[in-house]
């Protein structure tokens, strides 16, 4: 099969030469298997939205709330629901699942930059999955809350002992889920969704695309700013978003178990999935405008401000997303940030060179991170107050 674009320039075209061991490209009958996961949904969590339809207005969210806390006692979809999940899968290893957050919160406030600029533009490169997003307006027309919700979820679902049962990362997990069934559910009432052109909305291939966003991406995304792990750090980290997938109901199929799973999945949906459309550039046009916004009400500072935001952000995608995807997007190339992103990239890859030899100096640093992390969320809930049940997204689905 060809290269697919995201693999032929860029940072993933870099990693494929330099950092994957072996051939990760698929074949025909791979694509077909795959292609077959892009019309099978979630049928516990779609079981748990038509439920709550049935419910008096507001009364199935506030039962799934208590579920969260209480568990469920009566028969039902939510009980179903919830003794699918609490069964926790053989695999999960929690001291890896605790490596593995520690190892991204070490990561601090500069893992929000992949998150931006890598996994979630990178994302807008998937034509299909946009047209959900699209449809319901929140990405386009709420861009700058999104993308502050998204950067909460994450620092919920990957904070240090959140996935356990009952804990923040657990409940957001799952509320997630059901925001995506929720979605589903409007899409499906569209007259005008195209099932031939766009697929099953949310489907379990666009679920497992973000889930690699969030993971293989990001880990890949860090390393091109500077940043280094171990082998068994990427590995661990890649099982903690195992597990989250398993929690957000990707089917165990669709869940890598490795890096290199990872890499011929991330190929796979590269060839038949990262077909950008003019949604695309709308998604993006919104995230730019959303990374503009930083300069508001602040006069001249604020001009210079939301110049050098947008230039940061955007020459970080192009990096790793490539000029033909970035001068798609409409990304703007300036040349001095990206060689300042460069310069900033080895700074940090020559500090992170020294933390690994220094007794104490990761610890040190994962509860700087862990800090920093901290003190952003508090801003977020001062500023945004964002809604962490995501009622507002299941009432507007």
């Amino acid at each position: 099969m060809d290269e697919p674009e995201l693999f032929r320039e860029g940072g993933f075209r870099l990693a494929q030469r330099l950092l994957i061991a072996g051939d990760i490209r698929g074949d025909e009958r791979q694509v077909a298997r795959l292609r077959e996961f892009a019309q099978v949904q979630d049928q516990r969590a779609d079981d748990v939205v038509a439920w709550m339809a049935r419910q008096p207005k507001g009364q199935g969210r506030k039962l799934f709330e208590d579920a969260l806390k209480d568990g469920v006692k009566e028969d039902g979809p939510l009980k179903a629901f919830f003794d699918e999940v609490d069964a926790k899968p053989y695999w999960v290893d929690d001291e890896r699942l605790e490596r593995g957050a520690k190892a991204i919160t070490r990561a601090g406030l500069l893992g929000l930059f992949p998150l931006g600029d890598m996994s979630l533009m990178g994302g807008y490169l998937a034509s299909r999955a946009t047209k959900s997003l699209v449809g319901t307006g929140a990405i386009e027309y709420q861009a700058t809350r999104r993308l502050v919700e998204t950067a909460a979820w994450w620092i919920d679902v990957t904070t240090p002992g959140a996935l356990k049962h009952g804990e923040q990362g657990y409940a957001s997990a799952l509320r997630i889920r059901v925001v995506h069934a929720h979605v589903r559910a409007a899409m499906n009432r569209r007259e005008d969704w195209d099932y031939d052109a766009w697929d099953r909305p949310v489907n379990q291939v666009q679920t497992a695309g973000t889930l690699l966003l969030f993971s293989l991406v990001y880990v890949f995304g860090t390393q091109l700013l500077g940043l280094r792990y171990s082998a068994r750090e990427r590995g661990d980290i890649l099982h903690l978003w195992r597990y989250i997938g398993w929690l957000m109901g990707v089917d165990d199929e669709l869940l890598p178990t490795s890096e290199e799973d990872a890499w011929r999945l991330l190929w796979l949906l590269a060839a038949t999935e990262f077909i950008p459309d003019d949604d695309s550039k709308r998604l993006a046009k919104a995230l730019i405008a959303a990374n503009a916004a930083v300069g508001e009400g602040r006069g001249a500072v604020g001009k210079v401000l939301s110049h050098v935001s947008v230039a940061v952000h955007s020459s970080i995608s192009r990096l790793v997303l490539g000029k033909t995807n970035a001068d798609f997007l409409g990304l703007p190339n300036d040349p001095v940030a990206q060689a300042a992103i460069v310069a900033v990239a080895g700074v940090n890859f020559a500090a992170e060179t020294v933390r690994r030899f220094i007794p104490g100096a990761t610890a040190l640093q994962e509860r700087i991170g862990e800090a920093g992390r901290r003190g952003y969320v508090k801003r977020l809930e001062k500023i945004f107050a964002p809604d962490t049940t995501y009622a507002q997204h299941m009432r507007a689905a």
